[in-house]
């Protein structure tokens, strides 16, 4: 299916390919630079190099009936809000980090944008509009009209609103709306339904999840090790449990002042993203000597 794209997105999508894709390591250099120094040209090079990724995230919203031109720039914006605030000491990869507030632009400026849809702003009612078309594809629901009270209770239970929030969106979007299996544009063969987006994560982004959480729990299992036992014991206390102990907690069973504990938490985890951001490094050019 092709996308006609105006001439503003032509020259957004020309820019992006000046930008080549960074290796780990010179990402982690630039945006070492942006954080630390505020070095304008790593922002830019940083962006620049994931405008493609805002473009393939924006297509996947372009069912909305919105410019795919203002998706993108919407997406922009989200970008070069994750740039801000980025943490390459966290040892993740930048584009893990960027999708998440490209989405929640692009879904934001949508949801603003649809002046014939009344929601609120809950979590909840996000997730239903956002999700309502699909689960009337997956239930074959395609004709407009009121759903069936069993459509209603099902689409209701796995979004986790009420039934009445699910009756009164379809009626919204079935007022604003043409049928999913609508034809889109003069050559009558696309359709509505081909446009809608896809939430769940296709398997190489779930492989790459999976990935990416063994090498990150794997990070932190060495960089834990090179901690003595009692540094180790009070990061793990105070940043791996699901209910952190207290300073207070940790003073009485040292001895020592809640002040001290603190210090020696703050020790710790600098030397732990130490660890972690030389053995993020120092991995890729293992496999490549290897």
């Amino acid at each position: 299916m092709n996308t006609k794209f105006d001439s503003s997105l032509t020259r957004f999508v020309e820019e992006a390919k000046r930008y080549p894709m960074l290796s780990p390591e010179h990402e982690n250099e630039v945006a070492l630079l942006w954080r630390d120094k505020r070095d304008r040209a790593a922002l830019d090079e940083l962006v620049g190099s994931h405008l493609r990724l805002v473009v393939k995230i924006a297509r996947g919203f372009s069912g909305y009936g919105l410019p795919l031109s203002d998706l993108v720039a919407e997406g922009n914006v989200g970008v070069m809000q994750a740039a801000e605030k980025f943490d390459p000491d966290r040892g993740f990869r930048f584009a893990t980090y960027a999708m998440w507030w490209i989405r929640a632009s692009i879904q934001e400026y949508i949801l603003h944008s649809w002046s014939l849809v009344k929601i609120g702003t809950t979590a909840a009612q996000k997730k239903l509009f956002f999700n309502l078309r699909r689960m009337k594809a997956r239930l074959q629901e395609l004709e407009q009209g009121d759903l069936s009270p069993e459509n209603v209770a099902f689409i209701a239970r796995e979004l986790s609103v009420p039934e009445g929030e699910v009756v009164e969106m379809n009626r919204r979007l079935g007022g604003a709306d043409n049928s999913l299996n609508a034809t889109l544009g003069s050559d009558g063969e696309s359709e509505w339904l081909e446009m809608l987006v896809d939430e769940r994560p296709n398997q190489e982004v779930v492989i790459g999840n999976l990935e990416e959480g063994r090498r990150r729990k794997d990070l932190l299992g060495a960089a834990l090790k090179k901690l003595n036992p009692r540094e180790r014991e009070i990061v793990v206390e105070r940043r791996l449990k699901d209910e952190p102990a207290t300073l207070e907690e940790l003073s009485h069973r040292y001895a020592v002042s809640r002040e001290r504990i603190r210090q020696i938490e703050v020790r710790a985890v600098e030397k732990l993203q130490k660890a972690v951001v030389a053995a993020n490094i120092s991995q890729p050019l293992e496999r490549i000597a290897a």
